[in-house]
């Protein structure tokens, strides 16, 4: 918000000041480290955007003209409905990479519906030369269309304005267009309008586009990256950006990184603060008063949007990935100002996460289906609830954080066996059936093929108290439970169709697709003094398969496999129960 006081903001800067002339230098290299690490893409690739983007708003014309047209408008009035089509998100800010999508948001006239949107639409785009992986989600939060159209990834929404037609000049920064919307035009309608703001609210655009552009790479780099997970997802980014660009409005894009880290990192710690201090610091980006904003008394960051009607942009954060962001704000400061003094160079802000090397046990979320269209929205709704699961584990005993990974593993397996189906429907996916292909079952009887998406969640455990005698046991038998009853409350669950599988592994077993070409580090051998080569503490070789012991003492399992004995019966897609264990730890 702008003020009189001729600043921007809920508050004056900190400091009006030029930046050093060491800060410049910084810069400097800042941006040659951001082309090397390619996070700007080619002319030739912001060209072919430009002639998609125009095709598309062709493509939304005629949508609207051959709704009115079947509800019987003249020909005249037809031609003059209009439509439009806006972009938000990173293409918008202009902060987007190669082969990032285009997020882009279809403004229609009060007389096209919904349906129209994915019953006349989805078609038109289907039949259209160029366009391929075309999914509609219409019951989504936000009601989407995903495609491809000419090889650039585009997330399409829309919103329907009480409008009886829409001219080529519409701007949505008017809050009486929401009058008489639902709630999903709203949501719809959000996103732009919200880059909008930000875009009008930041003193100089170019100094803000280059440090986001250097925060993101960061956040994605560190896996922290991702608004479904608990994190925070591209418009956090971009208004704590802005917000630091607010109070520093002379300074690079360099200095605003730097002052960004130390800022972050004394207001993201999760400890009690006095009231009084936070209305007095310098908040990223609106004073929380809860007088004003009660609701923010339930966030733990709260990033207010500053586009009507005002929404936080963070109401997924947990306890877990509240602490995660703050270690990761700290490590960034550390880095950043050695890269000042000159004891840094920037490539070692943007250094890979270590999420698989760092946690001793994991949780492994496997959701699978027989078919690829099925397979995005079961997995989808699987991921949309692991922020429950977390937030479940962080109460169990013995757990200190919970931190889930930012993204899933999707795997093709091509099987030749009901057992086959089973054991890749678990997570237990063999080398043969890895490396079989699809014309390896073509035409055998009993043959399927399995998609599934793998989701992680890494366990920090508390070290073991001194003096305590025998393995530990970590019961997650409620967390886990609970989840996989929540996942299969979905409306559109089918037990016969959908496979969730919660189970537990050690780090040693984690399967090789998640480490990158030489990343992963040879699996230690313990060698006790028995000399057989396995571990005392839990009785197995380190090397074998994480099987399960059945002793009173370690590991007690339950679960529901029914759905998949349906499933090989009636020759559908695979389905297991949910799996869950109390575990030795030590």
């Amino acid at each position: 918000m702008s003020t009189t006081d001729g600043y921007l903001g809920v508050t004056p800067p900190i400091s009006t000041g030029e930046s050093t002339d060491r800060e410049k230098e910084v810069t400097v290299t800042l941006m040659e480290e951001l082309r090397r690490q390619n996070t700007f893409e080619s002319e030739d690739e912001a060209k072919t955007r430009e002639i998609v983007l125009g095709r598309l708003a062709a493509l939304v014309k005629k949508f609207v003209y051959n709704v009115a047209i079947k509800q019987g408008f003249s020909e005249t009035t037809a031609s003059n409905s209009g439509g439009k089509i806006f972009t938000f998100g990173s293409y918008r800010l202009g902060v987007h990479g190669p082969g990032t999508d285009i997020d882009t948001l279809c403004v229609v006239p009060k007389h096209v519906s919904r349906e129209d949107f994915f019953d006349v639409f989805e078609p038109m785009l289907k039949s259209t030369e160029g366009v391929t992986e075309i999914s509609g989600v219409p019951e989504a939060y936000v009601p989407i269309i995903k495609i491809k159209m000419s090889g650039i990834p585009i997330d399409l929404l829309m919103a329907r304005l009480a409008l009886s037609s829409i001219p080529d000049n519409l701007s949505l920064e008017d809050d009486n267009l929401l009058r008489n919307l639902d709630e999903r035009c709203i949501r719809s309608l959000n996103g732009s309008r919200v880059t909008d703001a930000v875009l009008r609210l930041v003193p100089n655009v170019a100094v803000f586009r280059n440090a986001l552009r250097c925060i993101k790479l960061w956040a994605q780099r560190r896996a922290i990256y991702s608004n479904v997970n608990g994190f925070l997802g591209g418009v956090a980014w971009a208004m704590l950006v802005a917000r630091i660009c607010q109070l520093y409005p002379n300074a690079t894009a360099g200095a605003i990184v730097s002052r960004f880290f130390i800022i972050m990192y004394q207001w993201s710690w999760p400890q009690p603060v006095l009231l009084k201090q936070i209305e007095e610091g310098p908040l990223p980006v609106r004073v929380w008063n809860p007088k004003i904003y009660p609701a923010d008394r339930a966030h733990r960051m709260p990033i207010i949007t500053p586009a009507y009607p005002s929404m936080c942009a963070t109401h997924n954060v947990t306890q877990s990935t509240q602490m995660i962001m703050t270690e990761e704000f700290k490590k960034g400061s550390e880095i950043v100002d050695r890269v000042i003094i000159g004891r840094a160079n920037w490539s070692e802000l943007f250094a890979k996460h270590d999420f698989f090397h760092k946690y001793r046990y994991y949780l492994q979320i496997i959701a699978s289906t027989g078919s690829p269209e099925l397979q995005i929205k079961w997995s989808g709704t699987v991921e949309s609830r692991i922020r429950q699961l977390v937030m479940k584990l962080e109460i169990v005993e013995s757990i200190t954080l919970a931190h889930p990974f930012i993204k899933g593993y999707e795997q093709v397996s091509y099987c030749l066996t009901p057992e086959e189906v089973r054991a890749v429907a678990q997570g237990d996916i063999s080398e043969a059936t890895a490396k079989r292909k699809k014309e390896d079952i073509e035409g055998k009887e009993g043959a399927s093929t399995v998609y599934s998406t793998t989701f992680y969640i890494g366990l920090a455990i508390e070290p073991k108290q001194p003096g305590s005698v025998g393995p530990r046991k970590l019961d997650i038998s409620w967390p886990t439970t609970e989840f996989t009853k929540l996942v299969k409350m979905w409306e559109k669950y089918e037990e016969d169709r959908m496979g969730i599988v919660v189970r537990h592994i050690k780090h040693t077993a984690l399967p090789d697709y998640v480490f990158e070409g030489s990343e992963r580090q040879p699996r230690p051998l313990k060698r006790p003094k028995n000399g057989k080569g396995l571990d005392k503490s839990n009785g197995i070789s380190p090397d074998a398969p994480n099987k399960k012991r059945r002793s009173s003492n370690s590991v007690s399992e339950s679960r529901t496999t029914s759905g998949y004995e349906r499933y090989r019966n009636a020759g559908h897609s695979p389905v297991t129960g949910s799996f869950v264990e109390r575990h030795p730890i030590k």
